[in-house]
């Protein structure tokens, strides 16, 4: 690749760099091309493209730290610290015969990295092993995604304790804190684009707000961007399949790039953005309780919602599933599509509600009949004897009494 311009402020950064030892002089065949980003402090990040050799790059397989399962598992506690650790990649040093690979192109020649950059391929999984390797005798307390380490505690005894301890660990390792990125002791926090903590989660107001500034898109790359920034917080949102349906529509290789944007698509994407503005908050699912689970199926369009009584008998909304129906589902029988929706809120909400007692609650009457009698199709007979692993009760409710009045407004969700 060939290499970009070089402002003088990266000039100022490379020499920087040089000076702190965190890169040498390399005469390796290797030579990326650099660019700056500009950081929200007003400072200047080195940014090498390392996109050639990222093609080639085999991925690292250690796997990552699931993001909604740390949001349950530190928005339980009622106090939260949430540490930045400032250039941590920068703490792992780079293998001899690995440097000459990191090589880039500057004002004063080619130099090469002693310590793990940004932008590589498999820098995140290499620093999120790390962080595994030295919080390993505080996972009960402390969990980190990459470089965001979140503690949580019940008690503000137990995070004064709880802080001590992995502080003193950081510190033996060596990983420097970004004070003024920190918050500490917080009952609610932001943390991984959410608001977390006391028992409930929502989405971050900062992120909502840009989501809801989006121009309307233009091109299938902006739509696709657009529904990807919303999937994110599709769990906040009841129908969010058959919602974003009309829009995924743009998305299909029949449709032009330049994308024709109409009436349907228009509602849709004003819509979709309300919703998110009015995000309900979520409640954090308590283990040892039983769940309840509604579920519903349209023609189009599968959903669901979780969701547990709190000490006061109040019904709370734990998390939504909605998936779009394949042109074939979408030709299923009715007793299919609604079993099918058991089946597929089952599996995404698994490694909650496994081993709990759950009430499946349904709209379609001969849906309670699934796990009584020996049901006369293959597909109802496999996904029958799928449902033997849940300790399930599935119960009949009236469409005009599919809902709690002590629960949220949108329990349940229609799907049509």
């Amino acid at each position: 690749m060939h290499p970009y311009r070089i402002p003088i402020a990266l000039q100022q950064e490379v020499d920087r760099q040089i000076n702190e030892l965190l890169i040498e002089p390399s005469e390796s065949e290797w030579g990326h091309p650099i660019a700056c980003v500009s950081k929200k402090n007003g400072s200047i990040r080195l940014y090498v493209d390392y996109r050639h050799l990222n093609s080639f790059t085999i991925a690292d397989a250690y796997p990552m730290q699931n993001s909604k399962d740390l949001l349950f598992e530190v928005g339980q506690a009622n106090y939260i610290t949430v540490l930045d650790l400032t250039k941590g990649y920068w703490q792992i040093p780079m293998a001899e015969e690995a440097k000459p690979y990191t090589t880039f192109v500057t004002h004063h020649g080619h130099y090469q990295f002693c310590v793990m950059p940004f932008g590589m391929k498999n820098a995140g999984s290499t620093f999120q092993k790390v962080m595994d390797q030295v919080l390993v005798k505080h996972r009960a307390y402390c969990r980190s995604y990459i470089d965001n380490v979140a503690v949580f505690s019940k008690t503000w005894e137990q995070h004064i304790k709880h802080l001590c301890v992995v502080f003193q660990t950081i510190q033996r390792v060596g990983f420097p804190i970004n004070l003024k990125k920190c918050n500490f002791a917080r009952r609610r926090v932001k943390f991984l684009g959410h608001v977390v903590g006391s028992g409930q989660h929502s989405p971050d107001p900062g992120k909502v707000e840009s989501i809801k500034n989006i121009s309307v898109p233009t091109t299938k790359k902006e739509i696709r961007s657009f529904l990807g920034l919303t999937s994110y917080y599709r769990e906040y949102i009841p129908n969010f399949a058959s919602l974003v349906l009309s829009l995924t529509e743009l998305t299909k290789n029949r449709v032009p790039n330049i994308i024709p944007w109409n009436e349907v698509a228009e509602q849709a994407f004003t819509k979709l953005k309300a919703q998110l503005v009015k995000a309900p908050s979520l409640y954090t699912p308590n283990l040892s309780k039983p769940y309840q689970l509604y579920t519903d199926a349209s023609a189009t369009a599968i959903g669901a919602c979780l969701s547990q009584n709190d000490e006061k008998g109040t019904e709370n909304p734990i998390a939504f599933f909605s998936k779009k129906l394949t042109e074939t589902q979408t030709r299923w029988a009715t007793i299919e599509r609604e079993a099918y929706a058991v089946i597929e809120a089952l599996k995404r909400f698994d490694t909650w509600i496994f081993g709990a007692k759950i009430e499946v609650i349904s709209d379609y009457n001969p849906l309670t009949y699934l796990t009584l009698t020996t049901p006369q199709s293959a597909k109802l007979t496999r996904w029958a004897l799928a449902l033997q692993r849940y300790n399930i009760a599935i119960s009949y409710r009236k469409s005009v009494k599919h809902e709690n009045a002590d629960a949220l407004s949108i329990l349940p969700i229609p799907v049509s």
